[in-house]
């Protein structure tokens, strides 16, 4: 069963917001200094250039 926000423990919702802002500095920062974003999913390393970053921004 998928839990809802209502659902979810207020720690872990808390967690969950600073995990998204460190993520989104993260991006930024790679941006501003012109530099690639390593990240793992699904098990696989992958880097994100920052060019890849800005067009991913410009689309939101």
């Amino acid at each position: 069963m998928k839990e809802t926000r209502q659902d979810m423990n207020p720690e872990v919702e808390a967690a969950l917001r600073a995990l998204r802002k460190s993520a989104q500095k993260a991006r930024e920062t790679a941006i501003q200094t012109s530099t690639a974003l390593v990240i793992v999913e699904n098990g696989k390393l992958m880097r994100i250039p920052a060019e890849q970053l800005v067009a991913e921004e410009k689309k939101r």
